[in-house]
């Protein structure tokens, strides 16, 4: 009797008070929208609390979810721009600035500081001090500049073929490069025990499989159609690959990851893919 009542879902029979699974998954992507960017999004309900968000380990399920939230106004702004006499570059930073403005440059912030430490550090300890440092150095700065000028060529050159298919790709990019750095986090070690990285708790295997299928569901959706199946596959392996190779010089240089790594993670995974895209 005991095992028959374990094996029924804690969804189908719930406890007085406790929101039903669709109020939860709304209330965990809300969380992760609030975590990656600065939109001031209110209380969504009274089981919606942004003082005391779901747990990150549970919750990033939804962070696919939250990923296309916060890449679709930089999408609509590539649209838009399109439409007046401005030259297409205009638009591809424009898009780009209102990105970093919807997420305030966190994980461009990661990337600057993972390249620091990586770049001059003498030793473990000595790395993860310039990366806890909030100035910026040469390494950083040349990291910054050329990431963004890498995202504004190759989303130029996208729009150029098509502005509907850029804001697809850019929304996609979005999706799988949060979803890849989300990964990362689940597969390496903590190097610094009391890093943010660390503090949320790592993301469990459950939550990590929900990601990852509607990933892969809102790239078949928003990217196949336009670019074709040869085109996204190597998008896919371009950004899986960066993400792989960024995941051992990590473990290589410090012994794990913070939240610099996975930050720079993204960038680096959103800039292969749309690279992929444009690379036959």
């Amino acid at each position: 009797m005991n095992d028959e009542a374990d094996a029924i879902s804690t969804d189908a029979v719930r406890l007085p008070g406790t929101p039903p699974l669709w109020l939860r998954l709304i209330g965990e992507a809300a969380a992760m929208v609030r975590f990656y960017s600065r939109l001031p999004l209110p209380a969504l309900g009274r089981f919606d609390d942004p003082a005391n968000p779901p747990p990150f380990a549970h919750a990033c399920r939804m962070l696919p979810v939250a990923s296309l939230l916060i890449a679709l106004p930089p999408a609509l702004a590539l649209l838009l721009l399109r439409l007046t006499a401005l030259p297409t570059l205009f638009g591809a930073t424009a898009a780009v600035a209102v990105g970093l403005t919807i997420t305030g440059a966190l994980h461009e912030d990661g990337l600057a500081d993972m390249v620091d430490g990586f770049g001059g550090g003498r030793d473990v300890a000595h790395k993860l001090a310039i990366m806890k440092d909030s100035r910026i150095g040469s390494y950083g700065a040349a990291a910054l500049m050329l990431s963004l000028m890498a995202r504004v060529i190759l989303l130029a050159t996208l729009v150029e073929h098509s502005p509907i298919i850029a804001a697809t790709g850019l929304l996609a990019a979005a999706i799988l490069s949060r979803t890849l750095s989300l990964g990362l986090f689940a597969a390496l070690p903590a190097a610094r025990v009391d890093g943010v990285a660390s503090a949320i708790g790592r993301p469990d295997s459950a939550a990590i499989a929900v990601a990852g299928a509607l990933t892969i569901l809102s790239i078949l959706t928003l990217t196949v159609p336009g670019f074709g199946a040869g085109r996204v596959f190597i998008g896919l392996v371009v950004a899986v690959a960066v993400t792989l190779g960024l995941g051992r010089i990590a473990n290589h240089q410090i012994g794990g990851q913070t939240g610099d790594v996975l930050g720079a993670a993204q960038v680096l995974a959103e800039i292969g893919f749309l690279a992929g895209l444009l690379a036959v």
